[in-house]
């Protein structure tokens, strides 16, 4: 029964809810929509490559932080990149 009552979760008290609020993560802004003057091109892989890992894999929303609408629009850059043998479809 004493473990119950040291129990941080049965007991929240001040210092656990700081502590709750202090470990709390911002959310990410998209970098499209936070800066109208970058514009996504499919023939600028060195601006993609920002949303590629070292694989080559596309990175999730997620990781990059990008809406669901640019998100997309990054998809799209890459795969034409990729087509047009700018960026690899996989890494060795």
């Amino acid at each position: 029964m004493a473990d119950r009552k040291n129990n941080k979760r049965n007991n929240r008290n001040k210092d656990y809810d700081d502590d709750y609020k202090a470990k709390r993560i911002r959310k990410k802004v998209c970098p499209l929509c936070a800066d109208n003057t970058l514009v996504l091109d499919y023939k600028n892989p060195e601006q993609l490559r920002k949303f590629v890992n070292e694989k080559g894999k596309i990175l999730p929303r997620r990781t990059t932080g990008a809406c669901a609408k640019h998100q997309r629009d990054i998809t799209t850059a890459v795969n034409r990149c990729r087509t047009i043998a700018m960026l690899p479809f996989e890494a060795k």
